[in-house]
């Protein structure tokens, strides 16, 4: 299934032969690769792919006691978020590949895009859709690693940062907007530098960081493809509802009517 073929109706993707993982979860029986998105590089299609980012929901432990990754995935999905993000610092590589196989599969089954963060060797190994990367990762040589048809984001803070991450086959970009207590190291932009960043690329942004459903619209207004969120579901007393509210706020795609 391709971008441009994709149609997001959650529980539409042909059930497959099923394993059950250690986490419990059913790893759907296509192997290695990514879900959803078979993409050749040089020719993506752009306008699909802001359509997965609009809203982007990343995982985290923590925030809520007893709530983990998988809780907020399903959440996220369960709220019609496009795309979901594994943010897991905290875990072993072995255990972040069990949990990301089983997230992949829970994706790929919402037809939701699927990135793992920072770990290109459990992305590639999970099945999952692409990887994000920050400054501090090897960025150099990862477009290769990932192949044509894994989709890499990457964090950027400066318009020639943002030239950088195109140079080196970037797909999409992120942008830290407001200050976050759950990445207090990350440097926001602000809306002026998020344009800037928007202005000098012709790749799509997502804005995160201090965004939830009341200012959502400010960071789209501001040219950014769409939104990425972490205690705004991850935190609140209800995920779904906070999802939901978050699709809300943001609105249908340009060019489609309201879901």
């Amino acid at each position: 299934m391709t971008l441009s073929s994709h149609c997001r109706s959650h529980g539409s993707v042909r059930d497959e032969p099923a394993r059950v993982t250690s986490y419990g979860e059913l790893s759907h029986g296509r192997g290695p690769g990514p879900g959803i998105i078979p993409l050749m590089h040089d020719g993506i299609d752009r306008v699909n792919l802001r359509r997965w980012l609009r809203v982007y929901v990343v995982t985290s432990t923590g925030l809520v006691s007893g709530r983990g990754h998988i809780d907020l995935a399903r959440a996220a999905l369960e709220g019609r978020a496009t795309a979901v993000q594994l943010r897991a610092p905290e875990l072993r590589p072995e255990e972040l590949l069990v949990l990301a196989s089983a997230l992949a599969a829970l994706c790929r089954r919402a037809g939701t895009l699927f990135v793992v963060n920072d770990v290109v060797s459990v992305a590639l190994t999970s099945g999952a859709d692409g990887v994000h990367l920050g400054q501090g990762d090897d960025l150099v040589g990862t477009r290769d690693r990932l192949g044509p048809d894994r989709v890499l984001g990457i964090s950027v803070e400066t318009a020639l940062q943002a030239r950088r991450a195109e140079d080196l086959g970037a797909d999409y970009l992120g942008v830290t907007v407001w200050s976050s207590s759950t990445k207090s190291e990350a440097v926001p932009a602000g809306l002026d530098g998020l344009r800037e960043v928007v202005a000098a690329t012709g790749l799509p942004v997502v804005g995160i960081g201090g965004i939830d459903a009341s200012n959502a619209r400010q960071v789209l207004e501001a040219g950014a493809a769409g939104v990425a969120v972490v205690s705004a579901v991850g935190a609140a007393p209800d995920p779904v509802a906070a999802t939901r509210d978050l699709v809300a706020a943001v609105g249908p795609f340009e060019g489609e009517g309201a879901t």
